[in-house]
């Protein structure tokens, strides 16, 4: 399968410029995309383009990132409804350094192949080109009414738009020109809000060096529900586990809806078809054991973290519902531990009784409002119906003390099957 038809099936073509196909037929080709670097890490609104990159050096060609530390200064108006702040170069290049990290786990760099992916930042091209320089090799080849007629510009004349967002396209179409002069450099990728930006790429290219270039953008990404995707209540969904565990970054996907999980897992996974349409198939004849997401989470998981990350993952996604070990909640990071029981009653103990020790009774009739009356606890406890910190309780003489605080001030309290009780030590 060529890569234009394993994109179609995917469904990550929006538009195509004519001829690309029949140029990826013919040669190896070399594509770039560009990537803003607003932050030391990438998210997963920015998996699309890394699993198009994946899809094209798996078809034989060579990808191209780009950073963009100069463009990154100025900002893409396309899409936004004001205008964001601009970067200062060191930041730039702590964000550079940060988003190079998760793409060498994510593309093949080796320079000796023939097709290595390389990365590379416009800034390092655009710093010292004065304003002169510019005007004359690049403003003088794209009028404004060209420039104007772009949905990106149209968009924002009712709320405003300065010079410096004005002038992007032509820094963007500046790149395309420079890839294709240093790196012979035929093909832009992006998504369909940056096809403006893309082909005033080709038409620079056009008219200054009477080249013939080519575009491809994907769809933008949508949920089922109008929602923005990639995006919770707590900001985005980040592929550093500094800012989202793996175990939230799994939960994500895990959580998508029936339709977006088929959507999604031919985008963001590099499963075969006839795989992904054996799991689809699956999936609509048993919809409650959700198998689509569970799939989805595995491969997006293993593919930005690692197989042990995706273990533990599981492995803390099942402490709610019975199967997790008193083991599985000492290896939790408190944040996972405190989203995994988010919601759940939360009672505070002293840390000076524990230490002095408390009847285990006592603990849950007394000293909390778990139990209305220490009759009801003893026999639910000799009932075998009590866990603390997953542990089965069955001794109602049992003293509870200081050592069994977990991350050093928490106590996690299961009544039953399904009810949680978090106790705060302070």
């Amino acid at each position: 399968m060529s890569f234009v038809e394993e994109l179609m099936w995917r469904g990550m073509i929006h538009d195509i410029m004519p001829g690309t196909e029949e140029q990826l037929q013919k040669e190896m080709t070399t594509a770039y995309v560009g990537i803003d670097p607003t932050a030391d890490s990438l998210h997963i609104g920015h998996l699309v383009s890394i699993m198009m990159l994946k899809h094209f050096q798996r078809a034989g060609h060579k990808p191209i990132c780009l950073v963009g530390g100069a463009t990154g200064m100025v900002g893409d108006p396309s899409g936004k409804s004001e205008e964001r702040n601009l970067l200062e170069e060191g930041a730039l290049r702590k964000n550079q350094d940060g988003i190079k990290k998760q793409l060498v786990k994510l593309l093949d760099f080796d320079s000796q192949m023939e097709n290595g992916a390389e990365m590379v930042n416009n800034y390092d091209w655009t710093k010292d080109f004065n304003l002169l320089s510019f005007l004359r090799e690049v403003g003088k080849y794209l009028t404004v009414n060209y420039m104007m007629a772009k949905d990106s510009v149209k968009k924002r004349m009712d709320t405003g738009l300065s010079f410096t967002e004005f002038s992007y396209q032509l820094l963007q179409a500046y790149d395309f020109y420079y890839l294709f002069s240093q790196k012979n450099c035929k093909l832009q990728m992006g998504g369909s809000d940056q096809w403006g930006n893309i082909t005033a790429g080709t038409e620079l290219i056009r008219r200054k060096a009477g080249g013939e270039v080519f575009a491809l953008t994907w769809p933008l990404i949508t949920k089922a529900d109008g929602g923005k995707f990639g995006k919770t209540e707590k900001g985005n969904v980040w592929l550093s586990p500094q800012y989202t565990s793996p175990y939230k970054f799994y939960q994500f996907w895990l959580n998508t809806s029936d339709e977006d999980a088929e959507k999604y897992i031919k985008i963001f996974t590099m499963l075969s078809r006839e795989e992904i349409e054996a799991l689809i198939e699956e999936h609509r004849v048993a919809p409650h054991l959700r198998i689509l997401q569970k799939r989805l989470g595995r491969e997006v998981t293993v593919l930005v973290h690692s197989e042990e990350d995706y273990q533990a993952a599981v492995e803390a996604s099942q402490v709610l519902f019975g199967e997790g070990t008193q083991e599985t909640l000492t290896k939790l990071s408190e944040d996972d531990f405190l989203s995994i029981f988010e919601g759940v009653p939360q009672f505070t103990v002293s840390r000076e009784d524990l230490e002095n020790g408390i009847n285990i009774i006592d603990l849950l009739a007394v000293k909390t409002p778990i139990f209305p009356s220490k009759g009801e606890a003893r026999r639910m406890l000799q009932g075998g119906g009590i866990s603390l910190n997953k542990r089965k309780l069955t001794d109602i003489g049992e003293t509870i003390r200081a050592d069994v605080v977990l991350n050093g001030k928490y106590i996690l309290i299961q009544k039953g099957k399904k009810n949680y009780y978090l106790l705060r030590v302070a």
